[in-house]
């Protein structure tokens, strides 16, 4: 069985607005590398479809990107592709999959069907998923700002804290910080 993980960009105040993150090619590199060691990606119909909106443009080469970004983009077009949504149904981007059902029994049968892990994004599904303990482990890239405005990492949306441990943490030149915490048992 897989784990899942989710990830995403964080500000210092716990902003997940991704414009306010530091868009640099390590920062791509280093997401390119945590989608390469998954066997999959997960999100909800929100972020998919901003997703959907920009990166297979970018992976034809209709928009112009620096080569981390294309890089990104190639690869994001090929990897399985999940999405939980209640009301849309068609998902033309490539190697895209709908979760039906059962939150809970769909998410488990995803984690065993991919022993390579699922990477989670976007704050809205996290919690949904968190509130049934379904996250095993956390990556994180803690930007070097303070952004004072919205979304929140969770919004106070978590019915107890949860505790974590610390995996590893590396400093990125931009001053960001990648970090990797799994849930405490």
């Amino acid at each position: 069985m897989g784990l899942l993980t989710f990830c995403i960009n964080v500000t210092l105040d716990g902003c997940i607005d991704h414009r306010e993150a530091v868009a640099d090619d390590q920062t791509h590199a280093f997401f390119t590398r945590l989608m390469d060691e998954s066997g999959a990606m997960l999100w909800g119909r929100v972020t998919y479809e901003l997703m959907e909106s920009h990166w297979p443009a970018v992976a034809r080469g209709d928009v112009a990107a620096p080569p981390a970004m294309r890089e990104w983009a190639i690869k994001l077009e090929a990897k399985p592709k999940y999405v939980v949504s209640s009301t849309r149904k068609d998902f033309s981007w490539n190697n895209s999959h709908r979760i039906t059902g059962d939150l809970r029994t769909g998410m488990q049968k995803l984690k065993d069907a991919t022993p390579a892990g699922v990477l989670l994004g976007g704050n809205k599904l996290a919690i949904e998923l968190e509130r049934l303990d379904l996250i095993d482990e956390y990556k994180f890239l803690v930007n070097p700002r303070i952004a004072g405005h919205g979304p929140t990492l969770y919004q106070g949306s978590l019915p107890r804290t949860r505790r974590l441990e610390l995996v590893s943490a590396a400093p990125l030149r931009s001053g960001a910080v990648a970090v990797h915490y799994r849930r405490a048992r």
